[in-house]
């Protein structure tokens, strides 16, 4: 039966939003009787911060909007032919985006980019950034439609305060001259500010080929690659098709 103590405690728990003191009880029985209560309140309070960590992290992940779940942990460094291990682990380190540089991978496709994006965007949020992912097709209509509701304003604001933004996919669609000067602004307002990773098929030579404006185009390269890490992504054996022959073979 729950004592009246008991109870009072969970309520004032609940009230001064501190739900891990309700685990009281366990941590008398981890620290023993030679512990003074300074040991017991610290333990308590360590605990407490631990779950807001925790509860925070996992907040930014889910608020970053990854398609799924990618993590260094399930990443073939070996497939990387042309990065070495040491440059993978400096990255994940995400001192990148506290130098306020940015990433552009470039490589055939299946070659890992889209997993590496991800799992770089986890380490940033396991470390309290915000970060936000978008394919450049949906970032493009998000743009689009935010402009027709008159919602442009708001949406440019809530990319701005994303330490890293990472736009996925940019090759795979032609953009028009509005679609364009709304993706240039973007990564222009973020320009020596906060970070950007890229991640397309085409070698910057071909990005003509995505847009119309090609003095645009230029200027995008430009800001994009100023402060930055280019990674040469290509494969001969594609990252995913090796992959998926593991997976079969298992």
């Amino acid at each position: 039966m729950i004592s009246t103590n008991e109870q009072m405690i969970e309520l004032y728990a609940k009230q001064l939003k501190v739900p891990t003191f309700n685990q009281y009880k366990d941590v008398i029985r981890q620290l023993g009787n030679d512990k003074s209560y300074e040991d017991f309140l610290l333990t308590l309070m360590r605990s407490e911060l631990d779950s807001r960590l925790e509860s925070n992290r996992k907040r930014k992940i889910r608020l970053a909007n990854f398609p799924y779940m990618k993590t260094f942990d399930e990443l073939d460094l070996r497939c990387f032919e042309h990065l070495s291990d040491a440059f993978i682990h400096e990255l994940a380190s995400c001192d990148f985006v506290s130098k306020r540089q940015n990433i552009v991978m470039i490589g055939n496709p299946g070659t890992g980019k889209t997993h590496l994006s991800i799992a770089l965007g986890i380490k940033a949020c396991m470390q309290g950034m915000n970060v936000k992912f978008f394919t450049a097709t949906n970032l493009s209509n998000e743009l689009i439609e935010a402009q027709e509701y008159k919602k442009l304003l708001k949406l440019e604001k809530q990319l701005t305060k994303a330490d890293l933004l990472i736009i996925d996919e940019l090759s795979y669609l032609t953009f028009n001259r509005h679609q364009s000067e709304l993706l240039f602004k973007v990564i222009a307002d973020r320009a020596e500010r906060k970070s950007v990773i890229v991640s397309t098929n085409l070698k910057f030579s071909d990005w003509i080929t995505m847009f119309e404006n090609t003095t645009m185009v230029t200027a995008l390269i430009d800001r994009l690659t100023f402060k930055s890490h280019v990674l040469n992504m290509n494969s001969e054996n594609p990252y995913r098709a090796e992959h998926a022959v593991i997976k079969a073979q298992n």
